[in-house]
């Protein structure tokens, strides 16, 4: 019985870990938008006909 609760809590571990992984890859997603939304605004404010 020891070692199923064991395999538990490492399982719960891995599911921490991917989901802090995943939150990771959302937010440099979400910077590389913010970005991108950036450089647009500043190119249509700096640019003259």
């Amino acid at each position: 019985m020891g070692d199923r609760k064991n395999k538990n809590k490492n399982k719960n571990k891995k599911v921490l870990w991917r989901s802090r992984s995943s939150f990771g890859s959302y937010i440099r997603e979400q910077k590389g938008r913010l970005y991108i939304i950036r450089s647009c605004i500043v190119m249509l404010l700096c640019w003259h006909d």
